[in-house]
Formats: C-alpha cells, structure tokens, sequence
C-alpha cells in the first residue's frame, strides 16, 4: 500500500467528513469506510473495510486480475480513446467501492504506463514500500534504449492521448466530486504519487505527472467554484429564512441549512488543502522546469485557474507567477503566457484587478511585440489590443507607435494583429449618426474623417511605397471604411464645405495611392508580394464578395476616372496611379449599365495622357490600360482597338518622318529634333512592350537609327537606349510569332538576320563611351542570347533549332570583361550623385542595384550553359571581396551550377583560385610571404569554397578528387627558375589546396597521396626548410584518418597501450567517452589505434621517407582507480601520455612516470615533429580538460541529489536511465528568488471561508533564473 504522502505539506484530514447527499451525489450508497490514520512515515493505511473483496483476482473495466496483478487495461483504454470516458471512469469508480486498493493500485499504475514506463507496481510493492522505493523501482524498470514517452511520440494515436489523458482525470474528479475525493485516501494517495513523480529526474515521469496534477488542480478549482456558489446559495437561503416571522419561521430547515452550511464549508477546507498540496509540491517546483514543455503546462494551467476562479486565484500573487514567465527564453512559454493573460485582459470585470499587473509588466508586453518568434509577437499585439479595450491610458504614444510601425511587417500575421490595434485605436472614434436622418455620402459621410486619418498617417509613417502593406493589414478590422470609394472620390473631386481643410496636393497623391491599393486587394483578394503564403482556395462567400466588390468599383471608377485623370492630367505620379485602375475593372458593366459614353472620355483622356507626358511610367501605365480594355472576349474590344490604331498609326507615321529629318546627311540635327525623335521613340517603346506592333516595319527605322549612332558616334544616349530596347521587343514579337504560327523558312531565315544583326550591334555597342548605353547593350545582349540558346528547342520546339545562336570566344570575352570592368569596381568608382550626403546614399544604393541586375544577368548565361563554365572562374574569385553587395549571386550561381556539373564546377572552382593565385605573385613576386593578407586571403576563399560542398562525401567525391588533381598538377607545373634542388614555383599553391582535404573520403586520401608522390622527388621528401612546409603540410593533411579523426595526424604514434587505457577509463570518465563516441569512425574506416610499427610500416610503402617517431615517455597502465587520484593531484599528473619534445636541456623526470629511454640523437627540431608534438599536447590537454569535467560534474550531481533527497526523499542511489538535472543550477551556486522578489508562496484561500486548517511552509527550491528568463527580470522586486 503506498505510505503517507511524501508531501511538503501533510494532511490532517478530519475523519468526519464523509459527506453525503441523497439528490445530487454520484452514488446511490455511499460505502461505510472506516480508515485507520496513518502512524509515521512508515506507517499504513488501514485494512480494508466489511464489505470489500479480500480476494486477490478481481475484475475491473471488464478484464480479470490475478494475484494482485493487474493487465494495466485502464492504460490501454484510454490509449485507444474508443471508449466514452465517463463509463471508463464509472467502471473505475465501481471497482472502488468493491476494493479500494485494487482499484488505486490500478491508477497508480495508469499513471506509471502513461509515463512509458514498462515497469508494474505489484501489490506487495503497493502494501509495503514507500514512495521513493516505488519511484525508484520503477525508474530502474525504465526503457534505457528510447527517450520516448507517450506524451512525445508521434501518430495519430499518440496525438489523441494527450486529450484522452487529460480527459479522464477530468472526469475522474467530477464523478468523485461529491463523496470519494473527501475519504482522506484516493487524492491523498494520487497527489502524493503524483508529487513524487514530478520531482523525479526521468523527463517521462516529471512531464506526464506535471501534466496530470495542473489538470487534476484545475479540476479541483471547479470543484472549489460548485462549492462557493452552492454555499451562496446556501447562505442566502438561510438569511431569508431567518429573516421570517417567528410563527413562518421553519427551525427544523434552519438546521438543516446550518448543516449543510457545515458540511460545504469543511468539503472548501478540504480542497484547500489538496489545491495547496499540489501548488507548492508541484507547480511552484515546475513552472521553472529545465523542459520548456513543462513550464508552458504549469503557466497555461495557472491561466485557467485565474480565468475559472478569479475570486480566488486573481490578485498579484498568483499573476508574479506569469509576469516572472513572460521572460522566458523559450517562445513556447512566452506564447502560454500571453494566452493566459488574454482571457483574463477579454473580460472587462476583471481589469480592476489587473491594474497592478498592467503597471508593472507593461513594459515586457510592449517589447514582446517585436519576439524573434512571430507566434508570440501576434499574441502580445493581440494582448494590447485587449488591453486598450479596458482603457485608453495604460498605453503611452510611445508605446502605441511601437506598435504602429508593425503594420508594414512582412510576416502578415503580425501586420494583421498590428492592423487591428492601429484601427482600435485611430478608428474606433466615430461620428454617431442621428436616428431618422438621412444617410450622409461622400464627403459628408461618417468615414470621410477616417479616410483622412489613414492618410495623415501613412504620411507620417514616412513609407510612401508601402501602401499596400498598410491597405493589406487594415483590410480585416477595417474592410468598409477601406471599400468607401465613394468617399475618396468625392474627397479627390469635390470642393470642401466652409470651414473644412482641403487636402494638399501631398495628401491627394497619398489618397489616391491608398485607393489603388484598396481597389486591387478587393480585386484580386490576395496579399501584396512579400505576405503571401502562396495560393489559397477561396471560398464561396468569398468569390462572392469579390464579384460584388469588382461591378461597384467598375460602376463607380467608370463615372469617376474620367473627371479624375483630367483634373491631375500634368501630375504624372498620380495619373500614374489612377491609370492603373482600369486594369481591375469588370468590362462588361460598361455594356450592361450602357456607361458607353464614359469609356470613350476614358479614351479620350488615356490618348491625351499619351499626348501630354514623356515618362516612361505614365506612358507604360497607358499601354497596359490600352492592353487590358482590348480583350476580345468583351464587346468593348472594337471600340477600344480602333482607337489604339489610330494612336499608333499616327505615332509610327510621326516617327518615320521625324527620323527621316533627323538622319539627313549634310545636316546637323538640333536639340529639338532630338528631343522629337526621343519622345515619339519613347511613347513607341512603351507601346511595343505590352502591344504587337509587327505591322508597322520598325526594325529597319531603329537599326537604322543605331547603324547611325556606330558610325557617328554622337548619337544621344536616350535615342539609343529606346532604340535597342525598341529592336528588342520586334525581336521578341517575331519569335513569338514564329513559335506560334507555321514555321515558313521565310519568316525563320528573316528572324535569324535580324537577330544575328542586332546581337551584333549589340556587341558593338558594348564598347560605346556611354555607360548607360553600354549596361543597356550588355542587359539586352544577355536577354537574347539566353532566349535564343540551345534551351529554345526543348519543350517538344524542335522545329526552332535554326534560331539557337550561340555566343563566339570573343563576345564570351566582350561580356566578361564588361563584367569585370563595370561591376567588380569599388562603390566610390561609380557614384554620380553629389547633392547632399541623403542623395548620396540613394544614388549609391540604386548604382549597386543596377550592378547586381547585371550581374545577374551574367550569371544566368553560365548557369544555362549560354557560356562557358570555366569563365565564372573570374565571377568566383571575387566571392570574398565583393561578399555583402554579390555574395548571394556568386553563392546561388555555384549552387546550379554544382547541380549541373559537379566536376567541371569544381574545376572552376580551383581555376580561380589559380587565377588568384597568379594574381599574387605578379603583385608580391615569387618570394612572397604566405603569412601576407594577400595569401591568406586566398586561404580564406578556398574555406569558403570547401564549405559550400556540404556534408555528403559520397556525392561530392569525383568532384573534389578532381579538384586536388587539378590543383597538384598546377603546384609542380612550373619548375623552380633557380634550378634543380629549389621548390616548384607554385609549391605554396599546396597550402591552399590543403582546405579541401577534409572533403576527401580516406581511401581517396591515399590515392591522392600517391598521386602526389609521382611528381615529388626523393629529394623533395627529404627537404624540411620553411619553404617546404606547403608540401609537407598537404601531405600531412592526406595522411590516413586526415582530418576526419581527431587523431590524424599523429595516429601513427599511438600504441595500443593507449587504446587499452582510454578502454579501462570508461568508467571512471563518462564525459570522455561521450567525447570517444563522437570520435567514433566506422568499423570499416582504420583505426588511429594502431600499432606504431605497422602505421610506419604503412606510411614507409608510400613516402621514401620515414619521419623519426618521438620517445614517449610513460607508458603506465592506468585503472579508473588511478584516473581519479591523478584527477586530484593535479593538471600534470592528468596525462594518459605525454610526448617529450627533444631539446638540448633535459626535463626533470616526473616522479609518476618511467625514466626516460635516452636519446640517441640530438638533432635539429624539424617541421613534422614540431607538429607531432603539439598536436599530442593539444589531446593530452584535451584529456585533462575533459576529467576535470567529469570530475565537476560528479560534484554537481552529488550536490544535486543530495538537495533533492534533502527536500522529497526521492531518488537515493538513484541510477535511472533517462536523467535530466531538474533543477536549472546546482544548489551551491544560486541564490533563491525570494531575497529580492518577494517570491513568498502563498496559501490557496477561498473567499469566504472559515475554520482554515495550518499549512506547513513550502520547502526551498534553488533555480537560475537567469538559465530561462532573460537578464531584464532579475533584481526587480515584484509587487
């Protein structure tokens, strides 16, 4: 039987108040119990009572028992969740009151299976060990092999269990609610096994126990709540009985009312004392847990508590507990926090007593709002939008606009959650509207105010490009203010009433930019570029809405955007915007609702616009209005198609006559010819982008125009710019139109002379004294050849394969070295703005977009093949020094290009490296010293590269035994111009080389190796100055093991001695063989453990020579015994062995090593044993290091469990498999939150309540704070 709860606090429960009701209880007949009290720790419960099965087999939930052992099938019903769980939980109850000790011995092992544990508590075990034996019985009985628990596995059946678990004790304590949980056995045995559990080190058993006893507590609160309001009633039906005449008055039910008054008074005391007993044993020790997990339970569950009684559990002491949390660096126990305060912050009758709260963790709600976790960051936003429900003078304006700003977040819930404040705040204020009267419009009407403050702050935001994403984020709290067009058209075109402030002409053009966007999300009813999550499935209502928005913008904008674009005809920013709204409209509403005659003022206007403005961005925007009103599918296309005719019949005809003018021999054209010619080219171009315009022959014209330009060469850089871009689009119109129809030879011969001429203008043009002529070559020679490469014929296109062209070896040249001339270039070198520095840093910036476009542009002809591979040999090389403007460019370009060809990829790769290399030498000569920046950087460059190749050996083998291949034959290819006996020229190459060998698998580190040695000589391998070293360290780094083991280098000098020992100190340092198995190689690989004389004897069949192996000197056996006292004497005695570093003076012999074997050589310290012996210091050091560890972790753990066994009595000469340290520190190094919180743990009290029993005081728990909340929480009293 379990003992006497093993409790901070004990119970005392009275014998007497097995209370019984004969309406509302959950059994028909309470059973007569009769319970001895417990005598000591060690004592037992009483027997059991008359009446019960004193039998060893029963049945229980329908399954037979044998032996006192139950087939843990309550476990396994609840595991399936088929079963309603109140007749899971009846057929429990049931078996209670048969045999009470069965059926807890049946729920206490319930609660071991739902930890994972594999172990049963037996009945001998449940009559006579206590608490921690069981506990520790069973965590010896635990799983060692799996982590896993049910709480933590995956399935669709381990999903649901969480549910089911916390659905039964739910249940549970409901149905016992009225007569069990008062016996003084069933909640006193489960809080105290429950408290046991959630103390232990096992993660299973402290996370399901935690889980059960915060959902066993909240239970409990709605236990406590039915008797707070059952004892109201009762009070109140007492008074009025009481308050009758003396003759009315019935005494017999005054003392009936008293007694029941009684009775639900001492049920209160008693779930005092179970909801105190779980408070202090459990939630205050685990709402700081190690495992973020748990924590989140307990805040999450304390949420409830204060939202379901908030009489009781409401007020700044239990509320410190989730403020303290809301630091937490876990996002998951910061998000439970923020949920937990919202549904106390959602109803208004409690904000009163959130004042406090509100004051002091104001700040930390405020700074949440910008979590690196965008769940959390929604959530505060959410929780300080309920807090300006309750009052508007909690939040300052500085607090407010932090907020604000978050409507142009790019992560769309949080815009939306930032929205929804901002419309709380600025938009909630609105003009009440008188009963009876008329409905005010426009710019009388109540949203006119509003629509104005929307733009008063988009101003201020000062993100003028950005109304999107502030339309996006109002459009679900504030989709009708946003939809009054009507409004915003009469704003825009009506005069103001007297006494109203016009708009200026800053607030128009804002006005009119918020209107698109309002117009186009109700159009296309997805966010702007940056928030979508990708395509969502709309449903019905919505297609709807959507319909419905679309015909009342078409039939508004139709009346309205003629008047529109004739009021701001001269603005361009703002035709700009409103000739974009066209393209949202539903064209058949000008046919249905006959609004003929505003499409033709729309046309009359677009033709005027046409007319009127020369910028590129009105003039496209009238090409796509022209393009999305001619759509044949709608009767307006005639009407709409002759008029875009006659406008370029007359712009074509106007060209060719003022072109004709302009290239008259004999005479020099003026400015104003030019400009003629500039702006009729202009209005042309723009046309042709979004228009076929094959009909009229504008080729000739514009080649004719650039020929000219060639020849003269003082040709206008515009003309030119908008002559290529012209040439290109007839270029790219014919193509389309030779795809797309019959294929005749005519038209396919037609279209490879114009193409071939005009890349060779382009070509031409590439070296034209204009920079800006030359990037618009360079742009459009990039476009074509990509589109005409061989890429044109796949796709089933065969039949255009006499278009593919693919570039000569000097137009792959031409286009490299523009690249390298105009892109590669410092960010001084091409700056052209010197009107303030504002100006500065904005021409800078738009001059390194413009680079990086063309480079771009580059890097998708080598990616596609258009070029060869080798030449992004000259794109790599500038990966480091050009990282922060192009390093996502080069880096992507590698990547395809790996995916294409690993090994010509590599042979790039080491291709500029060699380029460099090359590079080096011309600027620093041949004796250059590699410990220069211009060598090291080189190094650094060749990291980079090794690390782009990722961990899959396998994948990348051919690739990187190429790349050494490569990069060996470059390193001898040119001798020594000193002669015979002097490195190679190149040799130093070898040390760079060397940042790839730990990508080479082992096997293919030898046979690297010997591909070396064919190009060293005898001499070579003798040779140990400094100017050998390249050549030595490469061979190092190809030396068995390579980088692989930790060991590599020196795995030829450790003896088998060694790998006995690091056998026999496995016990003894648990530390270091954690470190050992991460040190692990395959079987299959060959051990560093190897002898000295056969690893020699390997190395001797490769190299002609044989490095002197150094005198070891200790050669001890050493048990775990010896380990530990060598950990104690000091940092000396710690060594397993340690290498003696020759030298001309020798050493005093340590006092606990063999004497030394005498050398029998003094010779000078060469390179490899220089490196021999650091590298052996550097593992003896490791060694060292790693048992003072496992020597401070072993204290750690004593202490640790000393504290614990102190507190609980738990865990003694615990060896669980599954351990954790509970606590966040060790107890020695903490100090208790309570010296500067006023971190007092309070009692549970009810309101109202009386003859309160004596709680014992909560035993000390030591945490660091610091280890889960941020450093803002400490040192700051609470409340």
């Amino acid at each position: 039987m379990i003992a006497a709860p093993e409790l901070p606090s004990e119970f005392h429960y009275p014998q007497d108040t097995d209370t019984r009701f004969s309406s509302d209880t959950d059994f028909s007949e309470a059973p007569d119990v009769s319970i001895n009290p417990t005598k000591g720790k060690g004592g037992k419960k009483g027997k059991k009572v008359t009446g019960e099965k004193s039998k060893g087999a029963g049945r229980m939930n329908g399954h037979y028992q044998e032996n006192g052992m139950e087939n843990l099938m309550l476990f396994e019903v609840v595991k399936m969740g088929k079963s309603a769980m109140q007749s899971v939980v009846d057929d429990w109850i049931e078996a209670y009151k048969t045999d009470r000790d069965m059926a807890l011995l049946d729920l206490i092992n319930f609660f071991i299976q739902c930890s994972g544990c594999k172990g049963v508590v037996s009945g001998e075990m449940f009559r006579n060990m206590q608490n921690s034996e069981i506990i520790r019985r069973m965590t010896e009985e635990f799983d060692e092999d799996s982590g896993d628990y049910p709480l933590t596995m995956a399935g669709p059946l381990w999903k649901k269990f969480k549910g089911s678990f916390c659905e039964f004790i739910a249940v549970l304590v409901r149905q016992c609610q009225y007569s069990i949980i008062y016996d003084e056995y069933l909640m006193d045995t489960v809080i105290s096994l429950l408290t046991g559990l959630s103390d232990s080190q096992v993660r299973a058993f402290r996370h399901t126990s935690t889980l059960a006893a915060m959902k066993l507590m909240t239970a409990l609160v709605n236990v406590a709540l039915n008797l707070s309001i059952n004892m109201d009633n009762t009070q109140r039906q007492y008074e009025t009985e009481r308050n009758k005449m003396v003759a009315k008055r019935a005494n017999d039910r005054l003392e009936l009312l008293l007694q029941k008054r009684k009775e639900l008074q001492e049920n209160q005391d008693e779930i005092e004392n179970m909801m105190n007993a779980i408070f202090k044993g459990v939630f205050v020790h685990r709402y700081r847990d190690a495992i973020a997990e748990i924590r989140a339970i307990t805040i999450e569950e304390i949420g409830m508590w204060m939202k379901l009684y908030s009489d009781a559990f409401l007020n700044d002491s239990y509320l410190k507990y989730v403020g303290w949390t809301m630091h937490d660096k876990q996002g998951e126990v910061r998000l439970k926090c923020l949920t937990a305060l919202q549904g106390l912050y959602y109803n208004r009758e409690l904000n009163t007593r959130l004042e406090l709260f509100t004051s002091r963790f104001k700040d930390r709600i405020v700074s949440m709002t910008l979590d690196k976790e965008y769940d959390v960051a929604v959530q505060a936003i959410k929780l300080l939008t309920l807090v300006l429900h309750s009052t508007d003078e909690v939040l300052s304006p500085e607090d407010c606009e932090s907020v604000y700003h978050l409507v142009y977040s790019a992560h769309r819930p949080v815009a939306i959650a930032a929205g929804e404040f901002l419309f709380k705040k600025l938009f909630s204020t609105r003009e009440p509207e008188e009963e009876g009267a008329p409905k005010r419009r426009g710019r009388q009407s109540p949203n006119a105010n509003l629509i104005k403050t929307t733009v008063f702050f988009f101003l201020e935001s000062e993100l003028h490009e950005h109304a999107a994403y502030l339309v996006d984020s109002l459009w679900e709290s504030g989709a009708d203010l946003l939809k009054d067009w009507e409004c915003m058209t009469s704003l825009l075109l009506d005069d103001p009433v007297p006494g109203e402030e016009a708009l200026t002409d800053r607030q128009e053009t804002a006005l009119i930019e918020i209107m698109l966007c309002t117009v186009r999300q109700a159009a296309e009813c997805h966010p702007p570029v940056g928030r979508g999550t990708g395509k969502r499935v709309m449903t019905a209502k919505e297609k709807k809405t959507q319909l419905d928005d679309r015909t009342r913008m078409t039939e508004l904008f139709a009346v309205a955007l003629p008047p529109l674009l004739a009021k701001y005809s001269i603005d361009s920013e703002k035709v700009t915007n409103l000739l974009q709204l066209p393209q949202f409209f539903d064209l058949d509403i000008y046919t249905t609702g006959r609004l003929e005659k505003h499409l033709e003022a729309l046309l009359r206007q677009i033709r005027e616009m046409v007319e009127k403005h020369t910028d590129t961005e009105v003039l496209e925007a009238c090409s796509k209005t022209y393009h999305a009103l001619c759509n044949e599918e709608f009767t307006i296309f005639n009407r709409v198609d002759i008029a875009r005719s006659q406008l370029l019949d007359e712009l074509v005809d106007k060209f060719n006559r003022l072109l004709e003018d302009f290239l008259q021999e004999g005479e020099e054209p003026d400015d104003d010819d030019a400009y003629q010619v500039l702006s009729t080219l202009k209005r042309i171009t723009a046309f042709h982008n979004a228009h076929d315009l094959s009909q009229w022959d504008l080729f000739s014209s514009n080649f004719k125009l650039l020929n000219t330009g060639i020849e003269n060469g003082d040709m206008p850089e515009q003309i030119v710019v908008h002559a290529l871009q012209c040439t290109h689009y007839v270029v790219l119109w014919y193509l389309a139109k030779v795809s797309e129809g019959s294929h005749r030879k005519e038209d396919m011969v037609s279209l490879r002379k114009q193409m071939r001429m005009f890349c060779l203008m382009c070509q031409r043009y590439l070296t034209n004294v204009n920079t800006t002529v030359k990037e618009q070559a360079f742009t459009i020679l990039c476009d074509v050849l990509l589109v005409f490469s061989h890429q044109m014929v796949s796709g089933g296109r065969e039949q255009l394969e006499p278009l593919v062209y693919s570039p000569d070896d000097s137009l792959q040249t031409e286009l490299l070295s523009f690249i390298l001339h105009h892109v590669f270039i410092d960010q001084d070198d091409d700056n052209g703005s010197t009107d303030g520095q504002q100006d500065d840093e904005a021409a800078k910036i738009e001059a390194l977009h413009k680079r990086r476009n063309l480079l771009a542009a580059y890097c998708k002809l080598i990616i596609y093949n258009v070029v060869e591979m080798n030449t992004g040999a000259d794109i790599f090389k500038q990966y480091m020094r050009y990282y922060n403007d192009y390093g996502d460019i080069i880096k992507e370009t590698m990547s395809k290009t790996r995916q294409i060809d690993k090994i010509q990829c590599a042979k790039t790769l080491i291709l500029s490296l060699q380029q460099l290399f090359h590079e080096m030498m011309s600027e620093l000569g041949t004796g250059f010293d590699r410990s220069s920046s211009a060598f090291c950087g080189i190094k650094e460059l060749a990291r980079r590269f090794s690390l782009t190749f990722g961990l899959d050996q396998v994948k990348t083998r051919d690739a990187i035994a190429m790349l050494h291949k490569d990069g060996i034959e470059f390193a001898f290819k040119e001798p020594s111009p000193q002669g015979e006996g002097n490195p190679p020229l190149h040799l130093a190459f070898l040390d760079i080389l060397s940042e790839f060998s730990s990508k080479l698998m082992r096997q293919d580190k030898r046979t690297v190796h010997m591909y070396l040695e064919r190009f060293m000589t005898f001499q070579m391998a003798l040779q140990r100055d400094d100017c050998w070293l390249p050549l030595i360290s490469y061979r190092n780094s190809l030396q068995a093991g390579g980088d692989d083991d930790t060991m590599s280098v020196v795995s030829g000098y450790s003896s088998r001695g060694s790998s006995v020992r690091s056998k026999k100190t496995k016990a003894a340092t648990p530390i270091a063989t954690v470190a050992a198995a991460k040190r692990r190689l395959p079987e299959a690989e060959e051990s560093s453990s190897s002898s000295t004389d056969v690893l020699w004897q390997h190395q001797s069949m490769q190299t002609p020579v044989m490095m002197p192996s150094p005198h070891l000197t200790s050669t001890m056996m050493r048990g775990p015994g010896d380990m530990r006292g060598e950990a104690k004497r000091g940092r000396d005695d710690s060594y397993i062995g340690v290498y003696a570093l020759p030298s001309d003076s020798q050493q005093q012999p340590h006092p606990h090593t063999l004497p030394q074997t005498p050398q029998l050589h003094q010779t000078p310290i060469d390179y490899n044993t220089q490196v021999t012996w650091m590298l052996a210091q550097r593992q003896q050091e490791e060694v060292r290091q790693q048992q003072e560890r496992a020597m401070n972790y072993a204290k750690l753990r004593t202490n640790l469990q000393q504290a614990i066994r102190r507190g609980t009595g738990l865990m003694e000469e615990d060896e669980e498999p599954i351990v954790e340290d509970v606590m966040m520190s060790s107890e020695g190094r903490m100090e208790d939150l309570n010296e500067g919180m006023d971190f007092d743990t309070m009692d549970i009290d009810l309101p109202p309540s009386k003859n309160r029993r004596e709680r014992s005081e909560l035993k000390p728990d030591y945490f660091d704070p610091g280890s889960i909340m941020d450093e803002s929480v400490l040192g700051v009293s609470m409340f």
